[in-house]
């Protein structure tokens, strides 16, 4: 489960925030005992949150194990939990409430879908390689009205935004020739949303497994293949940890009319936690069928820090 989303306070103060909960299986099937400790569910949690004003960025993680109710999942009411963070819906709603705090910093949201889902890959299958293996089953909100606050040490913002929602689960990592992949969710003021995904292959090149969605304004979906998009990278960023991550982009998608350059508000929104990778809230401007367009989004990208 994976929330992020572009925050405002009432003074203009700019935020971005993520929060992930993922959900995985430590063997097949639950083990046999009489302990109320036994399971063969662990879940991790990620929160973060970018403050534009003061080029700050914040990282916190959770983990635990999916039982004695200190973590789960359940589907109606829909909740998935670990502590007291949390993303529960609303009942009779599509709205979503999302509750997280770390001795740094909190979110306390609640997101109000305002489009209908939209399945991504092959109805709802996406592939991420050649082999059939490994694919994803996958979804999202790709717009979702954001209010509440969030905080900053001790003090508190009243903010709002739009969010993005993303639903994916799989038996399956990246392939044996991948790297990792550049991953765009971005939310344009025509009221369309693009997601796009490049799964890097370790000569540098695109996988032809790379693929996105398109929304239009009115929430119909369609399937972008790995040759419509081309992704030009215009500048880099260099970790103090080590590793070098693209810092800006030429994304362009033809048979739209899409020319986006995408830029991260701070280059520094690289996550250390069980893993490490980046993570960040980014601007759009450009063109759509040659009239002016502009946005905002978050970027994910794994596999350069061990470069």
């Amino acid at each position: 489960w994976y929330v992020t989303g572009n925050l405002d306070d009432e003074d203009g103060r700019r935020f971005g925030f993520e929060l992930t909960i993922f959900r995985f299986a430590l063997a097949p099937t639950m083990p046999e005992s009489s302990s109320a400790w036994r399971t063969n569910q662990v879940y991790i949690a990620h929160l973060a949150v970018t403050d534009a004003e003061d080029e700050r960025f914040y990282v916190a993680q959770r983990y635990s194990r999916g039982a004695a109710g200190l973590a789960g999942a359940q589907a109606a009411p829909f909740r998935v939990w670990i502590d007291d963070w949390e993303m529960a819906g609303q009942a009779d709603t599509d709205a979503w409430h999302l509750r997280a705090s770390d001795a740094a910093v909190g979110i306390d949201l609640e997101l109000t879908a305002l489009k209908p889902p939209v399945l991504n890959g092959i109805d709802g299958l996406s592939q991420k390689s050649a082999d059939p293996d490994n694919a994803s089953y996958y979804y999202s909100i790709t717009r979702m009205q954001t209010d509440g606050s969030l905080r900053i040490g001790e003090r508190e913002y009243t903010v709002s935004g739009l969010s993005w929602l993303d639903r994916e689960w799989s038996t399956s990592a990246l392939a044996a020739d991948q790297v990792g992949w550049d991953w765009f969710a971005l939310q344009l003021d025509d009221g369309s949303e693009l997601m796009f995904y490049g799964l890097r292959l370790r000569d540098g090149s695109w996988d032809a497994a790379s693929a996105g969605t398109f929304t239009d304004a009115n929430g119909e979906a369609s399937h972008l293949a790995a040759d419509d998009a081309e992704i030009t990278v215009l500048d880099n960023w260099a970790s103090p940890e080590g590793g070098t991550y693209p810092s800006r982009w030429l994304l362009q998608v033809p048979r739209l009319g899409l020319e986006l350059t995408v830029t991260p508000i701070m280059n520094n929104q690289e996550l250390f936690t069980t893993v490490r990778y980046w993570e960040g809230a980014a601007d759009v401007v450009g063109k759509r069928d040659q009239l002016p367009v502009e946005g905002r989004g978050y970027v994910e990208m794994t596999g350069y820090a061990t470069q």
